[in-house]
Order: C-alpha cells, then sequence, then structure tokens
C-alpha cells in the first residue's frame, strides 16, 4: 500500500513539474506528502523490526521452557531409577 501511495505522490509532482502554470504551494504540498508518505512507510518499518523482536524472544523463551522440561524430566528419571535400584 505504502509503494502505491509513494507512486502517486511521485507521479503528482512529475505532473505538478510539468505543468507551464504550477504554483509553488502545489509543489509544497507534494512535497509534504511525499514526506508524510515517507514518515510513515519508516514507521511501519520500525514497528515490523519491533515485531520480529518481540517474536524472536518469545521463541527463544519457548526454547528455554522446553529445555528445563527435559531437564527436569530426566533428573525425575534419574530420581525414579535411583529409587528403584536401592
Amino acid at each position: 500500500m505504502k509503494k502505491i501511495a509513494l507512486t502517486l505522490v511521485a507521479v503528482s509532482a512529475l505532473g505538478l513539474a510539468a505543468c507551464q502554470n504550477s504554483n509553488e504551494a502545489a509543489v509544497n504540498n507534494v512535497a509534504a506528502d511525499a514526506q508524510n508518505a515517507i514518515d510513515q512507510a519508516t514507521q511501519d518499518i520500525a514497528n515490523a523490526q519491533d515485531a520480529a523482536s518481540n517474536m524472536l524472544d518469545a521463541a527463544a523463551n519457548q526454547v528455554e521452557q522446553a529445555g528445563d522440561a527435559a531437564e527436569n524430566a530426566t533428573d525425575a528419571a534419574t530420581s525414579e531409577v535411583a529409587n528403584a535400584t536401592k
């Protein structure tokens, strides 16, 4: 969606630049719109990076918990074997 917005802004800017009667305010508005689209795209990227980082943290926590569970199961099995052989 952001690519489409940036494309439309670029096409608008080219159209205004090609006009003989373009005025400075219209050109400035296109520039401001382009900057807003860029700012929004940059924020979307930052949000995606944060979401990916959070997902990786959650996955690492799950792996750690699985390791802890396996360790606990091994300890319990070792205790059972030790108790059975007494």
